[in-house]
């Protein structure tokens, strides 16, 4: 068997089958294509959530692409602990971790500044046992402080039966409101090892809770757990400074930019500085500022994926949040689950709708891309204008599977359903009527596109009652057949001997005619005079012999309407 064959035997094949599902299904397979994806849409609502998914990624791509991105506070400062950092301070205090005096001396020339806040991003879990004084003098220069605030972090809930630490011997912890706190219950989390830092109680925890994907887009304003709210270090700040707190549990990021958007400087730079006879820095560099030290190195693993960049600093998502809790701008994102399945719904059976009245295609396509750029430019303009992501891609993707779904079935079944009055003269036996209305339109004074012929074959398809046949003779083909250009060949049959269905067909052909001024007067710049028709009508035998009849009556037509044009008026 050659390719070409087999080829010839599976499109012959699929024919067969776009055939069979035209006779089984007809134009009420969209509606029960509808009520498949409406079941589908009204369980991903409530279980599968895999549209939640589809959104992430909108998210990730509309908030790295979009116009309007607000710009990072200049007030807040991450002294970083970099790589050239490291290298430059392990000549005289060895590898990371430095000892804790190094960091207490840097505190206390730092706060001579006067800096509105200090935020450590870095966890003081355990005691420096080889060198208890270093750690006495980091200690001794917290409490000297009213402004430093320290990471905690909590464990996975798993290892809170081996913890002793209840929520309430936490600073800054407190019972959420209308709920009973289990005052019994233990948390697994680790606090700052220094009991300064504990005293002054400014702690707040800054655990990174990525999505299923592993992409970090939320952050914390708290974290619920045995009724009790234990705050993120972002939201613990927001509460010294007097900055409205958002009024939920985690917010989405409003991001500010790629990594290292905010201003950086360099930890030994600044340190090395301090401890100078001869000062090359400003002396009020960090006056009044919101100073975050961590760090950007990487050989310290403290690097998340986000929707700016695989690979994002995670002392800058801290920054970035008490950015966002500082200026109230984090994003909140509804979730309007029940809003979302309306729009989903609406879109799928607006879709099939169109589809089984059979509102032609080019309508059906222009109205279905337009609602389309709507969603999406809505979604697009809430992430750019304002501070609610109204996130509509969802209903966008279930919409667009449903339309080509729908679209691949009418192409694979369209002429097996189409009005052909050949194939229905085919189906039938004896004699029968056949009128036939030929309509040729001027394209000297008009510019005829394609989908303006289209418009005006669908709108007289759909005059009128009785079945026909509309088709539109375009003149692609060359010689003979160009002497055909747009014209529109308009085709009934009904028995011979049913009169009452001829009279039907006469009515319907007067209703054509009746409104083609009207159908050209909406599409045709100048619709004036711009067709002439011509009708014939004649006997024809069905069954096998019909498309031999069709041809007569359509050759038969062409000669009449010539030698009538030939008559002088």
């Amino acid at each position: 068997m050659t390719w070409k064959l087999f080829i010839s035997r599976i499109l012959k094949a699929r024919e067969q089958l776009a055939e069979k599902l035209a006779q089984l299904w007809k134009h009420s397979f969209y509606l029960y294509l509808a009520g498949l994806f409406s079941v589908l849409a009204i369980l991903d609502a409530t279980v599968l959530h895999k549209t939640a998914e589809m959104r992430q990624a909108a998210f990730d791509t509309m908030v790295r692409y979009r116009l309007i991105v607000p710009k990072p506070d200049p007030d807040i400062v991450i002294v970083d602990i970099d790589e050239a950092s490291l290298a430059a301070m392990s000549k005289d205090y060895g590898r990371w971790p430095w000892p804790r005096q190094v960091l207490g001396e840097f505190l206390e020339n730092i706060e001579k500044q006067q800096p509105k806040a200090v935020v450590f991003d870095i966890l003081f879990s355990d005691a420096d046992v080889y060198n208890p004084d270093s750690d006495a003098y980091f200690d001794a220069a917290i409490a000297q402080t009213s402004n430093t605030y320290f990471p905690m972090l909590r464990l996975d809930p798993s290892a809170d039966a081996l913890s002793q630490i209840k929520p309430s011997m936490i600073p800054g912890v407190t019972p959420l409101p209308e709920a009973q706190p289990d005052d019994k219950a233990a948390v697994a989390v680790v606090l700052p090892h220094f009991q300064s830092a504990l005293a002054g109680g400014r702690l707040g925890l800054h655990n990174i809770y990525p999505d299923s994907d592993g992409v970090a887009r939320r952050y914390n304003v708290y974290r619920e757990d045995y009724g009790w709210a234990l705050p993120s270090l972002p939201s613990r700040l927001a509460q010294d400074m007097g900055w409205a707190k958002p009024d939920a549990q985690q917010v989405l990021l409003n991001w500010r930019g790629k990594p290292f958007t905010y201003r950086h400087v360099n930890f030994s730079d600044v340190f090395a500085d301090m401890g100078s006879k001869e000062k090359k820095r400003p002396q009020d560099e960090f006056k009044g500022k919101i100073v975050i030290i961590g760090s950007t190195a990487p050989s310290l693993f403290d690097i998340k994926a986000t929707p700016m960049d695989r690979m994002f600093p995670g002392v800058e998502i801290l920054a970035t949040a008490i950015d966002n809790f500082k200026h109230g701008d984090a994003l909140r994102y509804p979730e309007g689950r029940v809003l979302y399945l309306l729009i989903t719904l609406a879109i799928v059976w607006l879709t099939a709708w169109g589809f089984y009245r059979n509102a032609g295609r080019d309508k059906i396509d222009r109205l279905f891309g337009l609602s389309q750029f709507i969603l999406i430019g809505i979604t697009y303009a809430s992430i750019n204008l304002t501070t609610t992501y109204v996130n509509l891609t969802g209903p966008v993707t279930v919409g667009l599977a449903f339309f080509t779904v729908a679209r691949l079935y009418a192409m694979a079944t369209g002429k097996a359903l189409e009005q052909n009055m050949v194939r229905a003269a085919a189906a039938r036996s004896g004699e029968l009527q056949a009128t036939l209305l030929l309509v040729r339109l001027d394209s000297e004074r008009n510019v005829l596109r394609a989908a303006t012929v289209e418009k005006i074959r669908h709108a007289l398809e759909k005059t009128g009652a009785a079945a026909k046949s509309v088709e539109v003779l375009t003149g692609d083909q060359k010689g003979l057949w160009d002497l055909f250009e747009n014209t529109l060949a308009i085709s009934w049959v009904a028995p011979a001997d049913d009169a009452e269905a001829q009279d039907a067909i006469r009515r319907d052909a007067e209703a054509v005619l009746a409104a083609l001024p009207t159908v050209l007067q909406r599409h045709l710049v100048q619709p004036d005079n711009a067709a002439n028709h011509f009708i014939h009508q004649g006997r024809i035998a069905g069954g096998a012999e019909a498309a031999a009849g069709w041809r007569v009556m359509f050759a038969e037509a062409l000669l009449e309407w010539d030698r009538q044009e030939k008559e002088p008026t």
